[in-house]
């Protein structure tokens, strides 16, 4: 049965087909946050944005895609979000126990470019025989490759929903348009959060923002509006305005691994800012798996509360 909390998210989607409002649904319903309509999610495409030893050396464990299909699962995330590789290895054994997330474009470090776009490394085929929920894209805003991956976001957006698919995009500023600190720049967050929600997508994931104002004409708008640059929660809840009002779900990134006090206090911004969740990473699969169960475990109940 559906909570009247879900009932009102899926209500957003009416346009969308029953295969999506009921794979959304799953992975609403899923998990220690079911019924909610709050997300804590687990995404393990670091091995490939980053390489292996950064991402997996802090806990070897880590190295073993099976062990990121086991986090998940006892912890009782969401859904649990990797590149085909990790998805395949642990798919067969792990079948129906967790809703998955097929990341259908990834970008290596090997290579210090300015204008990042990522490669398309799985299809909308891949994701319906892995028996996935959505398939996740990310787009770099800022980047001068930017219109094509819209263009391909656009087109692997549409025949994924047309098969049922939810479609995850990680919407992350980046290229010679910006400053590094313009990444994470309120304006910029905002602005790319507004982007993956008019590009279609059902669950919109971002970085948190920082009070920094890149663009001079938006910090005129700014000005004008008197939008509240600070506490954190304001700025969430301006992220979340960002998307049709709150009428898009929209998700934090966890980033870097930080102290447990930093995470929780982020995260309670993250709640009080009306954001939907978060999208935890390097801070769970980099820690002790009885440590990450720990901490996942305190984030859902700040979620849950």
């Amino acid at each position: 049965m559906l909570t009247p909390r879900v009932r009102e998210i899926l209500s957003y989607y009416q346009s969308e087909n029953p295969g999506v409002r009921a794979n959304l649904a799953r992975i609403m319903n899923h998990g220690r946050l079911a019924g909610t309509g709050r997300f804590v999610i687990l995404p393990v495409d670091q091995g490939f944005e980053h390489g292996p030893a950064r991402s997996f050396a802090p806990n070897p464990p880590a190295y073993n895609p099976l062990y990121h299909f086991e986090l998940a699962i006892e912890a009782g995330c969401n859904a649990y979000a990797a590149p085909l590789g990790f998805l395949e290895a642990g798919a067969p054994d792990f079948a129906g126990e967790i809703p998955l997330i097929l990341k259908l474009n990834n970008h290596d470090l090997l290579l210090d470019e300015r204008d990042p776009v990522s490669a398309v490394t799985a299809s909308v085929n891949d994701a319906l025989r892995l028996g996935c929920a959505a398939i996740g894209f990310t787009i770099y805003p800022g980047s001068a490759y930017r219109r094509e991956m819209y263009q391909q976001l656009q087109q692997l957006a549409q025949e994924a929903k047309a098969r049922g698919l939810a479609v995850v995009v990680w919407s992350y500023p980046r290229g010679s348009g910006l400053s590094k600190e313009g990444e994470t720049a309120l304006d910029v967050v905002a602005y790319a959060a507004q982007i993956a929600a008019q590009l279609g997508a059902n669950i919109i994931k971002v970085k948190l923002p920082t009070s920094h104002l890149e663009q001079p004409e938006a910090r005129k708008a700014y000005a004008a509006a008197r939008i509240p640059l600070e506490p954190l929660a304001e700025r969430v809840r301006h992220v979340v305005q960002s998307c049709f009002d709150g009428r898009g779900i929209v998700i934090f990134s966890g980033g870097a691994r930080e102290e447990d006090a930093t995470l929780i206090e982020e995260i309670k911004a993250i709640r009080a800012g009306g954001g939907f969740g978060s999208i935890i990473g390097r801070n769970s699969f980099q820690r002790p798996k009885a440590d990450a169960i720990k901490l996942l475990h305190q984030i859902m109940e700040i979620y849950a509360s």
